[in-house]
């Protein structure tokens, strides 16, 4: 045997023994696991929720260290009353659902907004001529109790100078909501124009939408929101959380088809033709005029909020609106706004 194979068989043999060994350390030390985390939705999955599940799919949350579970919700105000009590790890709800329930003492805290106002609605067929907020007096109007619209309500009456008295308001419930508008059980409904409002139009109806945001109560929209001491307990986890998430709504509006069909993938019950009209009403509420990247708020739309809610709805002026939120679990490199 030649003295030149004598050294490569050595070499070959070296570098298998070199490769089981490497393959039996591999099994003796496991990789580190992706840790659990819980996100809470605001309400039923759909378009304004689409971000996530697509940051789901491509594995932004998998590739960030975490094991993330999505539920749906039952509303805002319900859903940061689970952040609130330590039943969910993270959630989705509406800046002022979760700034209210922070003023009466729970540990709630907005990290940061995904749609930086909101997309709530005063909900009528066209031909029942509700084209103001005045024009719902004497008229049936149906609320879901514990909902981010239902609490908002106060504040739309008491700014364009309405007596509530004169309402007739029905509390319902969300699954009843959309059938209660379009059997005439009442004439308008509290909702979101991304999502009941594009359920009316698939079903043939021509629907008026009144915004909140256009008629005085532009406040900031659903956010992402998580307890204080678990923040305190693991900033790094909740940094890499909203990065990964922030991430996901980028690629959303990159590829709405895309993220809508990522959202039937995890949550089958409705149809992409309608989560893909939702999401493109919500795509224009990521970025407030004024805002350099997704997540970061203007201040003076975080003033206007914190004024609506002070003005209106009773929230406390002892603490200023910088103790509802915090931006340090936002990265630097956050996705831009046009």
């Amino acid at each position: 045997m030649s003295k030149r194979l004598t050294t490569q068989l050595t070499t070959l043999a070296a570098a298998g023994f070199i490769g089981v060994m490497a393959a039996l350390i591999a099994t003796a030390v496991p990789a580190q696991s992706a840790k659990p985390m819980k996100l809470t939705l605001n309400f039923l999955a759909g378009g304004p929720q689409a971000g996530f599940m697509y940051a789901k799919k491509l594995g932004y949350y998998k590739d960030a260290g975490i094991d993330l579970t999505i539920e749906e919700g039952k509303g805002s105000a319900t859903t940061a009353q689970l952040v609130a009590t330590g039943q969910t790890d993270v959630a989705f709800a509406d800046a002022p659902a979760a700034m209210q329930i922070r003023s009466k003492g729970a540990p709630v805290k907005i990290l940061t907004p995904i749609l930086q106002t909101n997309g709530f609605a005063i909900i009528s067929i066209e031909a029942s001529g509700i084209n103001t907020p005045k024009d719902l007096l004497g008229k049936r109007l149906a609320v879901q109790p514990g909902t981010a619209q239902t609490t908002l309500l106060d504040a739309i009456l008491l700014e364009n100078k309405i007596d509530k008295t004169k309402l007739d308001i029905v509390n319902i419930d969300p699954a009843a909501l959309v059938g209660a508008l379009l059997e005439k059980k009442v004439d308008a409904i509290l909702a979101g124009a991304d999502f009941q409002s594009v359920q009316i139009r698939d079903r043939g109806f021509k629907v008026k939408d009144i915004l909140y945001r256009d008629v005085g109560v532009p406040t900031v929209g659903l956010s992402i929101i998580a307890r204080d001491e678990r923040l305190k307990a693991d900033p790094d986890l909740y940094r890499k959380f909203v990065a990964a998430s922030l991430k996901g709504w980028d690629e959303a509006r990159r590829n709405p088809d895309a993220a809508a069909a990522a959202v039937i993938e995890q949550f089958p019950a409705v149809t992409k033709d309608q989560i893909l009209k939702q999401l493109k009403v919500d795509l224009d509420l990521v970025c407030a005029p004024g805002a350099t990247a997704l997540g970061r708020v203007p201040d003076r739309n975080w003033q206007i909020t914190f004024d609506l809610l002070t003005a209106y709805l009773q929230l406390p002026k002892d603490k200023p609106v910088t103790d509802y939120y915090t931006t340090e679990f936002q990265p630097a490199d956050a996705p831009k706004c046009p």
